[in-house]
């Protein structure tokens, strides 16, 4: 077998960055990252076999893996989403020396499989580019498995389909107007909704802290204007405390003034 300069250069350019393309997969923290190194790979490999004389199978390389494979690949990212967050921590006590267990005893298999394997003689590139390989191939597909490829073709628009049906489910309904918003709002006035927003935290002379309830008119506190999580964890001041907090703060802010060097310091 002679290999000539285009052939080689050809070669020495692709195979390097098919190289760092893999590198890149291993690497890369991002999974379409990855997907993008997989896909350069491919189509790399499939540029060699066809400068091996091997057109079909750079092709079918290119259709099958390439525009298949990964573009299914890259449409569950897609309805995942690029920016879901890997959890670097073992859920699974243990499980990365499995992992290593079970990565060597199937290299070891695949090792005596390959070492026991018998090839029969080469038949050359004229045998194998030879028209009744791909001819065969597609009566094979569409004659005795042509239930089997249809059922295949509509699994996979079905999956197309419910791929958008589940990145649009938002819109599968009208949207609402601003009359449906303000009755669906009313209509829940019965289980304790509330039309307006919770008022916040109040501020007061002696202190503006989110533990510190707000006042209705009335001047009871509110508690549903400290957030949730103080109130779970016990952290919210009671209203003994806020009342007693302004039973002494009013008498000093009325009382008259008759040393200024003993008047509140609001007062000076």
């Amino acid at each position: 077998m002679t290999v000539s300069g285009g052939e080689a250069v050809l070669f020495w350019v692709v195979a390097p960055l098919m190289v760092l393309a893999a590198a890149g997969l291993l690497f890369a923290r991002r999974a379409v990252h990855a997907a993008v190194c997989v896909v350069f790979v491919m189509i790399g490999l499939a540029v060699l076999y066809v400068a091996q004389e091997a057109p079909f199978l750079g092709i079918v390389q290119i259709v099958v893996y390439t525009g298949a494979v990964m573009m299914l690949f890259l449409f569950v990212l897609m309805l995942v989403g690029v920016d879901a967050a890997d959890s670097l921590t073992e859920t699974i006590k243990g499980q990365r020396w499995v992992g290593i267990l079970l990565g060597v005893g199937l290299a070891s298999v695949l090792c005596g499989v390959i070492s026991q394997a018998t090839f029969p003689p080469p038949q050359g590139l004229a045998a194998a580019n030879e028209v009744t390989n791909p001819v065969a191939l597609a009566r094979i597909v569409m004659q005795h498995y042509v239930v089997a490829m249809e059922a295949v073709g509509i699994l996979l628009v079905t999956a197309a389909l419910a791929g958008l049906v589940l990145t649009h489910r938002r819109r599968l309904g009208r949207k609402p107007t601003q009359r449906a918003l303000a009755e669906a709002k009313v209509a829940a006035l019965p289980s304790g909704r509330t039309l307006t927003p919770l008022p916040a935290p109040g501020v007061y002379a002696q202190n503006n802290a989110m533990d510190t309830p707000a006042l209705d008119p009335q001047g009871r506190p509110l508690e549903h204007s400290v957030p949730r999580v103080l109130r779970i964890r016990g952290q919210e001041r009671s209203a003994t405390e806020l009342l007693t907090a302004e039973e002494t703060l009013v008498p000093r802010l009325t009382a008259p003034v008759d040393d200024p060097e003993t008047a509140p310091e609001e007062e000076r």
